[in-house]
């Protein structure tokens, strides 16, 4: 077992990686630019929050905003202290993307005094903890080995947390520390160790997760680590109830209970959930991956509230790209959502299906009657094929964000005790991971 950050390379990094400060410039920084660096940082921090979860990108678009990002904190780091105190000033509000921004200068720089400052900001707000874990996780790994050692080491429950964050985020075993932070009674730290636990396929700890199922306030997110850890039992039935105790939106627990169901017993949860929330059964269906629900699926295309999750959920099933495939249409002329230009108006809610084609029906019933024989019996079915782990594995390198999320679960489902692929890494490190050509650190 791998030593919690041993002076070894991490298992995502390149073995070459060495935790050399970034070259400084010798003349002084331009303000104006650095200020700029600052900025966009922030903004493009924000961006890929978003981008990572999409339904529209792939990890060639993803990695070309992670380039932009890098470039603006290689800027940051270039400009010394005077870039890192750029980093430091926007912690007079520190929301998610400044925090991000002065913990990932901090570490460029190997600031220690300024890292504990920032670190310090995590029992504070939600935000700022949610900036801290998302440097850790963008960092490399050879400039993360001294901090995450002294997180894990440390008195506070909630620093030790963000040590198991940062080893979940790079797929690094934290050793004994994860074992005895399971069985730690403080919820922030038990709940970092669950996540850990499963994302790291750690199997010898399954009854320890399933023990954190009688915490009423752990029992979700235990009963989800079980079952990506290979529990179909109670760990499975917690998690039905859990994904299915409202109608509303459950983008954690709902896909991998779909997933993990029996056929039929999530095609039951789905039709108790049909009436209640008919968007949400259409997106489940998706995962689902029953090809014989297809043209009910098309059939839904004709309702405007409809058309895009479903034209997204046949996509899911068929891996047919409806605008390379010339299958989608204008959206119709009276359809508004999301908001809009009258200040009257109170609705400010944003269009949950935006960046979704809309799917063209006609043009989508006669690819599938071209196209259904060669579906006939395959179930499940995902982005067009038996969800085996070389189709999987394939769906990681090419496939949208939402189904590469949906295919890195798959495959820890069809193989407990495997890491769960982190489809929200830098994606220089995915690539690496995948076998494919890029830039490396």
């Amino acid at each position: 077992m791998q030593a919690p950050f041993a002076p070894v390379p991490m298992q995502a990094e390149p073995a070459t990686a060495a935790p050399a400060p970034r070259p400084v410039l010798q003349r002084p920084p331009i303000a104006a630019i650095v200020q700029q660096h600052a900025d966009d940082a922030l903004h493009l921090r924000h961006v890929r929050s978003v981008l990572v979860r999409a339904p529209h990108v792939r990890l060639l678009q993803l990695g070309r905003l992670d380039e932009r990002l890098d470039a603006h904190l290689d800027g940051l780091a270039v400009a010394g202290e005077y870039g890192q105190a750029r980093a430091q000033a926007a912690l007079e509000q520190p929301g998610c993307g400044e925090v991000f921004a002065a913990l990932t200068a901090a570490l460029q720089a190997q600031d220690a005094a300024m890292q504990q400052r920032v670190l310090a900001l995590a029992p504070t707000a939600p935000e700022a903890r949610r900036g801290i874990v998302s440097a850790l996780g963008w960092t490399s790994a050879p400039l993360l080995r001294e901090p995450v050692r002294a997180l894990l080491a440390a008195a506070l429950p909630w620093q030790r947390a963000l040590g198991m964050d940062a080893c979940r985020l790079h797929r690094v075993d934290p050793g004994p520390a994860l074992a005895k932070a399971l069985r730690e009674a403080d919820p922030v730290l038990r709940l970092a160790a669950l996540r850990a636990a499963a994302a790291l396929g750690r199997r010898d700890l399954l009854p320890l997760v399933l023990a954190a199922l009688d915490t009423p306030s752990l029992a979700a997110a235990a009963a989800h680590a079980a079952c990506l850890l290979g529990d179909r039992g109670a760990a499975l039935r917690t998690l039905a109830q859990a994904a299915f105790a409202t109608p509303a939106a459950c983008d954690l627990l709902r896909p991998l209970a779909v997933q993990a169901l029996a056929p039929e017993q999530a095609r039951a949860q789905l039709r108790q959930l049909m009436p209640m929330a008919p968007r949400e059964a259409v997106r489940a269906i998706g995962w689902l991956g029953d090809a014989r629900l297809v043209p009910w699926l098309i059939e839904r295309m004709e309702d405007a509230a409809l058309a895009r999750v479903a034209g997204e959920a046949f996509s899911t099933i068929t891996g047919a790209d409806l605008a390379a495939l010339a299958l989608e249409r204008p959206a119709p002329a009276d359809f508004a959502a999301g908001p809009n230009d009258d200040p009257d108006d109170d609705d400010v809610a944003l269009d949950d299906d935006e960046n979704l084609p809309w799917p063209d029906p006609p043009r989508v019933q006669r690819w599938w009657q071209a196209q259904a024989s060669a579906f006939a019996g395959a179930a499940p079915c995902f982005v067009g094929a038996a969800p085996t782990p070389e189709h999987l594995g394939q769906v990681l390198r090419t496939g949208t964000q939402r189904q590469r999320a949906l295919a890195a679960q798959r495959l820890v489902l069809l193989q407990p005790g495997q890491a769960l692929f982190n489809v929200a890494a830098p994606t220089w490190r995915q690539r690496r991971l995948l076998g494919l050509p890029g830039r490396g650190g």
